[in-house]
């Protein structure tokens, strides 16, 4: 996104024509930005560790236009559920291009899974006898809780440590290994995902050093291979004006110093090292358009939009913030003017997404555009009230595409005949 005579564009098209093309509320990808973040994330590991594989972590954002664009960059899919296997390989995804990462799986996912022969990744040596039952994988790998974890957006995106619900505690890892070894299984890997938008590059060579701690003495132990080792994702961006970006070159190179000496130190050869981002990929490259329908004046000044928390739920589910600018308006990142609280159309207080924001002065027909909402944003939309899920747009070298159309009062009455 950029602001040119306080008009805002995306690439080079104004919000105003998609606005009035698309209609509001409405996403808006930039399909460059997603190609740099995967681009920039692959070399700063690649050139320090040749042996790279990114997934994306399709949870993040399921459009087909978007996994699509990211295969074609080389991504294989990251996928936590039958459903994200079936639109893996419907886009062409095949076998080991496919993680299975999902938790408490029922046997729709085994024989989903089993079906496009994905790498499982076993959230619990519980699934492996289950697994079994559809026929004995290639390879497979375990997710490893090493009792560490940490998000920078709210508690509950702490993937592991004693309250989180994923992973087998480390200290039970080489039991699930063994019992794969007497399985007959041969080739392995191995998983982490610790938490959620950490920005701090220290912190991934941490979690990195203590997975390959675990692992290490494992391979051998049993004498077995790691064929992969991933690390996960969790690389944060930027929500907030006072935060930085993450450094993804220290990171990098903090990490590759740290996985060359342990792999060294457990004679473990050369490991395809693997990470499975979402949010680094697409979050700052999605937006959403919203329109102003009514500005009230109680005890606070309210501005009331078409964009609310069934549109974007991450600010009432996780406090989290987003910057919101307005078309025409916006010089500058935030500009003072006048304390808002922007709500959206929902008949819950919760529904003051944005509270007490100094922003331009409002009126009613404005656009105002929400950043980095390209992850966990349409995913998590429902439609409550009857105010139904928006359209999806792709901007590509200036040119524009419905990538999914509006719901409509037919799509939301047709689930219930």
């Amino acid at each position: 996104m950029k602001i040119k005579d306080s008009k805002i564009y995306f690439e080079d098209v104004a919000a105003e024509e998609l606005a009035k093309t698309y209609g509001t509320p409405l996403y808006v990808y930039e399909a460059n930005r997603i190609r740099d973040n995967y681009r920039r994330l692959q070399k700063a590991f690649q050139t320090r560790w040749p042996q790279f594989k990114i997934y994306y972590a399709v949870k993040s954002n399921t459009n087909p236009a978007i996994i699509r664009l990211l295969m074609e960059e080389g991504a294989g899919c990251d996928c936590a559920s039958a459903n994200e296997i079936r639109l893996a390989t419907k886009l062409g995804a095949k076998g080991e291009e496919i993680l299975f990462s999902g938790n408490n799986l029922n046997e729709e996912d085994f024989a989903e899974g089993a079906k496009a022969k994905a790498l499982f990744n076993l959230d619990d040596l519980s699934l492996l006898d289950r697994l079994l039952k559809h026929g004995k994988p290639e390879v497979l790998s375990f997710r490893v809780n090493p009792a560490i974890g940490k998000s920078n957006v709210h508690d509950s995106d702490v993937m592991a440590g004693k309250q989180a619900k994923f992973g087998i505690p480390w200290e039970k890892a080489e039991e699930a290994y063994a019992k794969a070894v007497d399985a007959g299984i041969k080739r392995f890997g191995v998983h982490m995902m610790t938490g959620s938008c950490v920005t701090e590059p220290d912190y991934f060579a941490e979690i990195t050093t203590k997975l390959l701690d675990c692992v290490g003495p494992i391979a051998k132990s049993l004498n077995i291979k790691f064929e992969f080792i991933d690390i996960g994702g969790g690389f944060g961006i930027p929500y907030t004006p006072d935060e930085k970006p993450l450094d993804i070159e220290k990171t990098a190179t903090l990490v590759t110093k740290v996985f060359k000496e342990k792999v060294a130190q457990y004679q473990l050869g050369e490991p395809q090292l693997v990470v499975e981002p979402g949010r680094y990929l697409v979050g700052d490259a999605g937006f959403v358009i919203g329109r102003v329908h009514a500005i009230k004046e109680s005890y606070k000044k309210f501005v009331g939009t078409d964009i609310g928390m069934n549109i974007l739920a991450r600010p009432v589910l996780y406090g989290a913030y987003h910057g919101i600018f307005v078309d025409k308006k916006s010089e500058a990142r935030n500009p003072k003017s006048e304390i808002v609280t922007i709500t959206g159309q929902a008949c819950e207080n919760a529904d003051a997404w944005a509270k007490d924001r100094e922003l331009p002065k409002i009126e009613v027909g404005d656009l105002i555009v929400v950043e980095n909402a390209g992850a966990y944003g349409y995913v998590m939309s429902y439609p409550y009230n009857g105010r139904l899920r928006a359209a999806e747009v792709l901007v590509d070298q200036g040119k524009h595409k419905l990538i999914r159309r509006r719901e409509t009062f037919e799509d939301w009455l047709g689930l219930t005949i």
